[in-house]
C-alpha cells in the first residue's frame, strides 16, 4: 500500500491554486493521501474553503485531522464540514477504512495534544488550567485508542497532528517539548499495534522515529519533508 501524508501547508485565502498542480499525478503515485493537520493559516472558513478546493477530487481517498491553527478562530467544526462536503474525511477520535488492491487499510486519527515526554510531562493535578490541559491529552488519547482498537484491518495506521514520540522532535528546543507532544499517544500506539503512525506540527524536527514499542513514526510537517507530499510504502504480513 502506498500512503501519502502531508501536514502544516497553512494554506491562506489567497493560497488558491498553490498546491494544486504538484497534485495531479497523485493518483498515480499512492492509494490514500493523509492531511496531518494545520492546513489552515489562522482557522478562518475562508481558508478551510481553500484547502477544502484544494484537495477535492484528487482520484484518491484523502483523510485529515486537525491541528492547532484549523482551531485557532474556533471555527474548527465548519471547517470540518467544508472539508467532508469536498469528500475529504476527517478524523478526531474516530476511524475510517479502505479497500486497496485486495487488502484493508483502517486510519484512526486525532488532533492529539501536548504534555510531553518520559516522566517529564504534565499532570492532572493543580490549578483548574493545568488539570483541563492535562485531561484533554488524556480525553484524546484514549479516543485515539477506542478508534484503533475498533480497526480489524490489514494495516493499520495512526494519524495525528501533535507527536506521539520525542524521537521525530529532535531539531525543535526541548523547553517546547510538552506543547509538541504526548508519550500518552505513542504508548496508544503501541498498545494498539498500529503499523505506523503520522503526525505533523514539529515544524523544526525530523522526519523519522519509533515508539518504545518499535512502531514506525514520521513527522510530514511541510518544513521538515519540503515537498508536496511523501509516500511511504507498507505491506500487509500475509495471514495463514
Amino acid at each position: 500500500m502506498r500512503i501519502a501524508a502531508i501536514g502544516d501547508i497553512h494554506l491562506g485565502a489567497e493560497s488558491g491554486g498553490e498546491l494544486r498542480p504538484a497534485l495531479t499525478e497523485l493518483h498515480d503515485r499512492a492509494d490514500v493521501l493523509l492531511l496531518a493537520g494545520d492546513l489552515t493559516r489562522h482557522g478562518t472558513v475562508e481558508e478551510g474553503r481553500v484547502v477544502a478546493a484544494e484537495f477535492a477530487d484528487l482520484g484518491v481517498p484523502v483523510v485529515a485531522v486537525l491541528g492547532n491553527h484549523d482551531h485557532h478562530s474556533d471555527a474548527q467544526h465548519e471547517i470540518t464540514a467544508e472539508l467532508t462536503d469536498h469528500g475529504i474525511t476527517v478524523l478526531e477520535g474516530t476511524a475510517t477504512e479502505f479497500a486497496v488492491d485486495g487488502h484493508t487499510l483502517g486510519i484512526a486519527g486525532t488532533k492529539g495534544f501536548g504534555g510531553g515526554f518520559a516522566g517529564k510531562c504534565a499532570s492532572v493535578f493543580g490549578e483548574r488550567v493545568m488539570r483541563e490541559f492535562a485531561s484533554h491529552t488524556v480525553d484524546l488519547a484514549e479516543m485515539l485508542r477506542d478508534a484503533l482498537a475498533g480497526l480489524h484491518t490489514d494495516i493499520t495506521i495512526a494519524l495525528t497532528h501533535y507527536s506521539p514520540i520525542s524521537d521525530t522532535l529532535h531539531g525543535e528546543p526541548r523547553e517546547i517539548y510538552p506543547f509538541l507532544g504526548s508519550y500518552l499517544l505513542g504508548e496508544t500506539i503501541d498498545d494498539q499495534r498500529a503499523d505506523l503512525a503520522i503526525h505533523g506540527h514539529a515544524h523544526a524536527g525530523t522526519e523519522r522515529g519509533t515508539t518504545p514499542g518499535g512502531i514506525r513514526v514520521r513527522n510530514v510537517a511541510q518544513p521538515v519533508v519540503r515537498t508536496a507530499y511523501v509516500v511511504y510504502e507498507l505491506t500487509p504480513e500475509t495471514k495463514e
